[in-house]
């Protein structure tokens, strides 16, 4: 069904009624790609006893998953402004549903690494693709801030959420049933994209840049796997330092490929706006802290505690109580003020979570530990709709795949990145003991303390008036080339 076929208020736009349809179609969809990036680490234990994983290979299970979105998410989005948002939004369904069953029926470690991987690359059509339709669903600026606040909400929910619910199935059907969980969902959300959603394209179409592909997967590619691999071979060791040097040289490849493109893959003068350059920088730092959190604290909880995945899962839960609680006021926050203030109580809600968690012992009270929980669940529940809102609302609807693929890149990079370092700070230390093990996790912490002032400071230097002005100037870049193309277009025989 085309968009042309549904009734709408206005040239574009799907009927009141309908819209919400939509925006409840493209939030089921982003719950179970962002779940799965949570709901995973609960059954780490299991999948490492029945698997005879490592703890790099624990770290590929979510890595490969998150490394993947990160990669491709740009191409998904610019190929959706190109060939039909809905299209590449259904695929990216069917696609992530096999990759799900594919998950469940893993015979090793090494055949679930690969199935993650399939899994990812749906996801990648789906994350900022959804994003995308909002975003040309809702045309009224305030309406378009709550749409993006509710998407925002969904989304931080997903990942709080995912341990509560992969330890009620882990212990009741089985890691593999966090998997299969996700077929039926997204049958569904196929059949209702066919009836409800309508096409869109961007108005000016985005060619294919096979270079600046595969330059970003190998600065992510060689960033990651030296990461996760430094522990065992040395940071000085020649494979690591050939990986880094292939991840610098794409850096700089980057850097002279692109601004040479007409169409480039990372649109470099979106960063030209001090606002959503912080917000891809925060998106980050963000995410890293979270990822960091939640793949040390469900091993400390199940590994050190002794607790069932269950327990793990419903220690997390003031986490998710919370971001039910805040993430749909912050939205219209966001949506009425601006992002400054949730901006700011998400960056010292992280540092604080990072510095109250450096006195977690194996013996801590779990009260106490519940209550330096609910830091990070403060945290995400005011972070993910202000970073949403200022990355994509001051671009033209042109650009809306583009931004809204680099937003969700930042923050699949930066759970990529939490996975792989905390990973490596806590290393073996399981093998030493329950003390060795929340000894090692302090180096996690600290990072969280810092991520969390990072996060504070940008909000600061990125709400100003002159931030705001940089925004205006880089939006204007790309209206005055989509007028220069329609005029073009206008005038062909």
């Amino acid at each position: 069904m085309s968009s042309s076929t549904l009734p709408r208020p206005a040239a574009g736009e799907p009927g009141g009624r309908r819209r919400f349809l939509v925006l409840a179609i493209c939030c089921a969809a982003i719950a179970v790609v962002v779940m799965d990036i949570s709901i995973v680490n609960v059954a780490l234990p299991a999948i490492r006893r029945d698997l005879h994983a490592s703890v790099p290979d624990l770290q590929w299970t979510i890595d490969a998953y998150t490394l993947v979105l990160a990669a491709f998410l740009v191409l998904a989005g610019s190929t959706a402004d190109r060939v039909g948002r809905r299209r590449v939004f259904q695929t990216g369904l069917a696609a992530f549903g096999l990759g799900s069953l594919l998950c469940g029926l893993a015979p090793s470690i090494g055949w679930l690494i690969a199935a993650r991987a399939l899994q990812a690359a749906g996801g990648t059509m789906l994350n900022p693709v959804a994003m995308a339709i909002i975003a040309n669903t809702f045309t009224v600026p305030a309406e378009r801030a709550r749409a993006i606040g509710v998407f925002g909400s969904v989304s931080g929910l997903s990942l709080a959420l995912g341990p509560i619910l992969g330890g009620a199935l882990v212990d009741a059907f089985g890691w593999r049933s966090v998997f299969w969980v996700n077929v039926p969902v997204v049958a569904a959300a196929i059949g209702c994209a066919a009836l409800f959603v309508p096409e869109s394209r961007a108005a000016r179409a985005r060619r294919f840049d096979p270079v600046g592909q595969l330059l970003v997967v190998a600065v992510l590619g060689g960033v990651v796997y030296a990461i996760i691999e430094s522990r065992w071979l040395g940071w000085t060791s020649p494979a690591i330092l050939a990986l880094l040097a292939v991840a610098a040289l794409g850096v700089l490849g980057l850097l002279r490929h692109e601004p040479r493109r007409a169409d480039p893959l990372l649109e470099l003068r979106l960063f030209r706006s001090v606002p959503f350059s912080a917000a891809i920088v925060m998106a980050i730092f963000a995410l890293c802290g979270f990822g960091a959190f939640l793949f040390v604290s469900t091993q400390y909880l199940q590994d050190v505690r002794g607790m069932s995945a269950l327990g793990a899962g419903l220690c997390l839960l003031p986490v998710g109580v919370l971001v039910v609680a805040l993430s749909p006021r912050t939205g219209r926050w966001v949506g009425a003020r601006g992002p400054r203030l949730p901006l700011v109580v998400s960056g010292a809600a992280l540092a604080l979570g990072g510095g109250a968690s450096l006195w977690v012992g194996p013996a801590t009270a779990l009260p106490a530990v519940l209550v330096t929980y609910l830091l990070f669940g403060v945290f995400m529940g005011t972070v993910n709709p202000p970073i949403t809102n200022t990355a994509v609302s001051a671009m033209p609807p042109s650009m809306a795949g583009v931004a809204a693929s680099l937003a969700s890149a930042g923050r699949q990079t930066g759970t990529t990145l939490g996975v792989a370092i905390a990973g490596t700070i806590v290393g073996t230390s399981l093998s030493g003991g329950r003390a060795a093990y929340t000894g090692a996790e302090h180096g996690v912490w600290w990072m969280a303390l810092g991520l969390g002032a990072g996060i504070l400071a940008l909000a600061l230097l990125s709400t100003g008036r002159r931030a705001q002005d940089t925004a205006a100037r880089a939006a204007a870049l790309f209206e005055e080339a989509d007028g220069d193309a329609a005029g073009a277009a206008k005038v062909r025989p």
